[in-house]
């Protein structure tokens, strides 16, 4: 579901452009994302700047849309694409750097309640991790594509707490992963040592389409405390 591409303008002066680039032997790029285009009348003319995120038809938070919203009208994702994951509510939204939707899922967190990483964890075995430290911090992250120990590849948001956004594993019947998924309370979805967990058609059609060889950002919303605490632009304070 990744945003679909269109020409640049057909303004003369463009295809004017266009062409004596093509001249000196320089391939120039004719196309933006359809949110960047529509911004752009002439070339040179930087895209408009989203005073608003667009969720489509989504349902979301107040939380989620006032801090997608925030992100939209500071250029805080300094263009990149971004995710904001709303952990009260188990639900992950994916967004351009336009900050135009391009998909949602409600996903599996972390089994504690808490917006810290305890100390040490990303250093530990997994089965070291007692159960009240599995928690899903909030905050602001960096995200990239790498590998994990199996070499499978998943989205960094964190390395030194090893926090990272990969697909459902189907890890045996204790924990009925796949199923807790569908669960319809968010309580049944809290399971993971803190990574975010999303289907898999999810993660290879939306997520790596969205940070492809890119360092796009995550926005983890907090639950103990005011998404306000976290992200103080999100209640004006830019």
């Amino acid at each position: 579901m990744a945003a679909s591409l269109k020409p640049l303008s057909t303004h003369v002066f463009a295809r004017l452009a266009l062409a004596a680039l093509a001249v000196l032997g320089v391939q120039a790029m004719a196309t933006l994302p359809a949110s960047a285009a529509d911004g752009a009348s002439t070339l040179g003319v930087p895209p408009r700047t989203p005073t608003q995120a667009d969720f489509q038809t989504e349902d979301a938070s107040d939380d989620a849309r006032r801090t997608a919203d925030w992100i939209a009208r500071s250029g805080d994702n300094q263009g990149r694409p971004f995710i904001i994951v709303d952990k009260r509510n188990t639900k992950v939204f994916v967004f351009d750097g336009y900050a135009g939707l391009q998909g949602a899922t409600v996903a599996l967190l972390g089994l504690a309640v808490g917006d810290e990483s305890a100390d040490g964890v990303g250093n530990r075995k997994l089965s070291e991790i007692r159960p009240e430290e599995r928690t899903t911090p909030a905050g602001r992250f960096d995200a990239s594509f790498g590998l994990n120990l199996a070499g499978q590849d998943i989205l960094w948001i964190d390395y030194d707490t090893a926090l990272a956004l990969h697909r459902v594993l189907a890890v045996g019947t204790r924990q009925h992963r796949l199923e807790r998924r569908a669960a319809t309370s968010a309580l049944s979805r809290r399971i993971t040592f803190g990574c975010i967990n999303v289907p898999v058609d999810f993660y290879e059609q939306v997520v790596q389409r969205a940070f492809a060889g890119t360092v796009g950002v995550v926005y983890i919303l907090p639950e103990t405390k005011p998404v306000g605490e976290v992200f103080p632009g999100v209640m004006g304070r830019i």
